[in-house]
């Protein structure tokens, strides 16, 4: 199993065992294996089960992004 798919220690290094986490993995990498690790399909096979699931699904407006006031003024040191 690819480490890579999971996020980096910050704990010093050392190995933190959590049941609930290696469960989410243990399922994550069996339904990513079942798709022969194509997102596309994988990504298909999420959304059918969000529509046959019969939980209403909310999906908010994108909000825009308000500029920083300092980035009128921000400049790059030359040097």
């Amino acid at each position: 199993m690819s480490r890579d798919l999971f996020a980096r220690r910050t704990n010093g290094g050392r190995e933190m065992k959590d049941p609930i986490v290696e469960e989410v993995r243990k399922y994550r990498m069996e339904h990513t294996r079942k798709f022969n690790f194509d997102l596309a399909a994988i990504c298909a096979d999420l959304k059918r089960i969000e529509r046959e699931s019969g939980h209403r699904v909310v999906r908010l407006a994108p909000r825009k992004l308000k500029p920083a006031a300092s980035s009128k003024r921000c400049r790059v040191p030359r040097g």
